[in-house]
């Protein structure tokens, strides 16, 4: 059995991009989907209380999983490595489509399981801690953190569908087509495209 497992933080962002990419990659693989696991939780939710622990109670040995990257198993080392482990343990392969890993019951799958863990999570918390610092320097400069009060955002809608406007403009969607598909203002998603640095070869505006 093959298994698609895709997730997201909130409803507010959506699983289509990863759905795709793995459907990409089960087809270049001649691999046929039996099965998808789709579910909206934190990273940093243990695997047990979510949908993935589910998975786990049917899995046999030579069946795969295929997920974009590892990332969306979890947020930490450890909760990588426990999935890691338990794949293993279950002789079940693993893929992903962004790191193109396919980690089994090997001593290379978890030498490289491992560093790639260890890499994402110093790099998480370098991004974070960076951040704090820049945050805490503007405060002491005086600057106002923050959207000024009162003021409403005028992309909030469009918040996470960055890469879903990038496909339908490659796919030469026009603005307004867009526009009805996100059921926002053509205004809206235009100051969205700007400050999110969109910028086709070419924008229909019909």
């Amino acid at each position: 059995m093959v298994y698609g497992y895709v997730r997201i933080s909130t409803d507010k962002q959506c699983t289509d991009n990863q759905v795709y990419e793995i459907r990409q990659f089960a087809l270049k693989k001649n691999m046929k989907i039996d099965g998808w696991v789709e579910e909206i939780a934190s990273g940093s939710r243990k695997i047990y209380s979510r949908k993935l622990g589910k998975l786990f109670k049917v899995i046999k040995k030579g069946d795969c999983i295929i997920t974009t990257e590892l990332s969306r198993v979890g947020r930490n080392l450890m909760h990588i490595m426990n999935f890691l482990y338990l794949c293993m343990e279950k002789e079940t392969v693993v893929y992903t489509t962004k790191e193109n890993y396919e980690l089994g019951n090997n001593l290379n799958s978890k030498i490289l399981a491992f560093a790639f863990s260890l890499s994402a999570e110093i790099e998480r918390n370098l991004i974070s801690q960076r951040t704090k610092e820049a945050l805490a320097r503007k405060k002491q400069e005086g600057v106002i953190l923050g959207r000024p009060k009162g003021r409403k955002s005028t992309n909030y809608k469009l918040s996470g569908k960055g890469a879903h406007i990038q496909k339908f403009l490659e796919e030469r969607y026009t603005l307004g087509d867009i526009c009805h598909k996100m059921k926002v203002s053509r205004n809206t998603l235009r100051v969205f495209m700007k400050e999110a640095g969109i910028i086709p070869a070419h924008i229909n505006r019909e």
